[in-house]
């Protein structure tokens, strides 16, 4: 562990601040949407930039990990996302808002990137996913973080000041990185010459094989909507729901939302290490991904068929439906194991960009989904757009799994 406390914990802690920047817009998202009168698509795109920055930056962040490794590199995002923090704290209407998160998700962009590149480096191949599951555990705090705490902090603070202790806790965390996590593998010593590199562009040009490789084809569209379908509830559409369809206060959806939070927890740390287990005793690295994909399909049947009220119930299909969201980093890695460590950057960023544009087209999909439905008399929207919402990325799960099921598709 004590590997870990240096390598994967630091470059964990950006990750805590990646998820709370996430969840903590389900929480005041229904208040920016009142103090700035935002419709349900605007309020959509208002989260959507935030991932807009986290997706365009993926393909350079990748790049520049496996040239330049995580410490630098993180290091600077991490002072990125903070300037965007301040942004956010003192804009002045919802542009300025909007900048400051797209500024925050170019800044945290890199987060599990980063954990995946130096647990690739430092642990054998069966370990990584392991690793990477307790990394994205600590990361995961966060979005524990950002609910009932948040909640707590506002009428205090207010979230502006909220967007304030995010912007100082990212700035030590950047410190800690510095100063703890190495520049490369095992292998790197202190003052040795990097190793040979070949030009820029042929380094660039690993990215036209990465997608069209078969493996990449056939597994990347079910894994990138698994790890999407978190980014788009976590990330904003979950807080809403509970409000105009399970018809929960501030204070209810704060405790679900926590309850959402554990269950990524408990799932990133849990699947992961399943992940390791399972495939040191011959089973096949995508076995725990396919299982959870399966088990969100079901959940969010569930909540279309049959949308309990009960708090109990609630928090018990959110947890499982975070729980389930939570295997995607696995399937990331089993399909890395398909390349060579020295693409391990690349190859995980690949896989991101394809999630994040996921989810900027769901989370403003399904914004203009609700804005079919005339507004209630809450403020919030019609429970029957959100049932035709949910069928629609239950829809887009059956697909993509079909794709990665269909007999003769190698990879």
């Amino acid at each position: 562990m004590r590997q870990f406390a240096r390598l994967t914990l630091p470059l964990a802690g950006l990750n805590f601040v990646n998820q709370a920047s996430r969840t903590m817009i389900a929480v005041v998202g229904p208040l920016l949407a009142l103090e700035f009168g935002l419709s349900a698509s605007e309020l959509g795109l208002l989260a959507a930039v935030f991932f807009a920055g986290y997706g365009l930056a993926q393909l350079p962040v990748g790049l520049a990990i496996d040239l330049w490794g995580s410490r630098r590199v993180q290091t600077v995002l991490g002072i990125i996302a903070a300037l965007g923090f301040v942004i956010c704290a003192v804009a002045p209407g919802p542009a300025w808002l909007a900048v400051g998160r797209a500024v925050t998700g170019l800044g945290v962009s890199a987060g599990l990137i980063a954990m995946l590149k130096i647990n690739t480096q430092w642990y054998p191949k069966d370990r990584v996913a392991g690793m990477t599951g307790l990394g994205i555990f600590v990361g995961s705090c966060g979005s524990v973080a950002a609910t009932v705490p948040v909640a707590l902090l506002v009428p205090e603070i207010g979230w502006r000041g909220v967007f304030v202790v995010l912007s100082l806790l990212t700035v030590c965390v950047a410190g800690w990185i510095w100063t703890s996590v190495p520049d490369g593998g095992p292998d790197h010593a202190p003052g040795a010459a990097p190793p040979p590199r070949r030009s820029f562009g042929r380094e660039i040009a690993e990215f036209g094989k990465i997608f069209a490789h078969p493996a990449f084809l056939r597994f990347a569209p079910a894994i990138a909507l698994l790890s999407a379908l978190n980014f788009t509830y976590q990330g904003l559409w979950a807080g809403p729901w509970l409000r105009d369809v399970a018809l929960m206060d501030d204070a209810a959806r704060a405790l679900l939302l926590l309850a959402y939070s554990a269950g990524l927890m408990v799932g990133s740390a849990g699947t992961g290490q399943a992940a390791s287990f399972l495939q040191r005793r011959g089973a096949g690295p995508m076995l725990v991904p396919l299982v959870a994909m399966g088990i969100i399909a079901v959940v969010q049947l569930l909540l279309i068929f049959l949308p309990w009220r009960d708090p109990v119930t609630l928090g018990v299909l959110w947890f499982t439906f975070a729980l389930a969201a939570s295997a995607g980093p696995s399937g990331y890695a089993a399909i890395g194991q398909r390349f060579g460590p020295e693409l391990a950057g690349r190859v995980a960023t690949a896989i991101n960009a394809s999630m994040l544009g996921l989810v900027f087209l769901l989370q403003n999909a399904i914004g203009w989904i609700l804005d079919l439905w005339p507004r209630v008399a809450t403020g919030g929207w019609d429970p029957a757009g959100y049932g035709w919402a949910l069928g629609m990325t239950v829809a887009l799960q059956v697909l993509t799994m079909l794709w990665m099921l269909t007999p003769g598709r190698r990879g």
